[in-house]
């Protein structure tokens, strides 16, 4: 984490990630901004995986999918999440909300970080992890993020997810 201002050095490493299109998963958090690395093979395989075992259960709730997306409302505080689930097509490069995000854990992640982030803009949330080969869900409730068995959009049980993923 480096704070403004600053140096021209950092400056110029993110322009040269900019270039080589190494950017594409960074973040910014209250202009801060957070080097992200691309995913692993492991990592893309899965995210490639639960999009196939969501996207069926997205449709029937009438939403859309994407893949990772910058989530928030400008350059200067945003979030990237794996996948996410929206109401209609997203336009522009800032999506401001979306019904769900999908996050898979990968050591030294954010993931969870993110949550006060995603409150106010995201209806539930999805975390698969590798590890555990696990899916847990949270979802909106009166005082923050409830974790739950089942995902209300989705009507569909944490567990059920979990045993149709082929886990690497």
């Amino acid at each position: 984490m480096i704070l403004d201002p600053q140096p021209a050095e950092v400056e110029a490493l993110i322009e040269r990630r900019r270039a080589l299109g190494q950017d594409r998963f960074d973040e910014v958090w209250e202009g801060v901004y957070h080097m992200t690395p691309g995913p692993s093979g492991t990592h893309a395989y899965l995210d490639s995986e639960l999009s196939a075992v969501l996207r069926p259960y997205a449709r029937a709730a009438g939403l859309v999918a994407t893949t990772a997306f910058n989530l928030g409302d400008g350059p200067d505080d945003f979030r990237v999440p794996d996948a996410g689930f929206h109401r209609s097509i997203p336009v522009g490069t800032w999506v401001p909300t979306a019904a769900i995000v999908v996050e898979i854990l990968r050591p030294g992640d954010e993931t969870f970080e993110k949550f006060g982030f995603y409150l106010p803009r995201v209806e539930e949330v999805i975390v698969a992890d590798p590890a555990s080969r696990a899916i847990r869900l949270w979802h909106r409730g009166e005082e923050g993020y409830v974790e739950g068995t089942a995902s209300p959009l989705l009507r569909v049980a944490a567990d059920e997810l979990a045993a149709a993923v082929d886990w690497p």
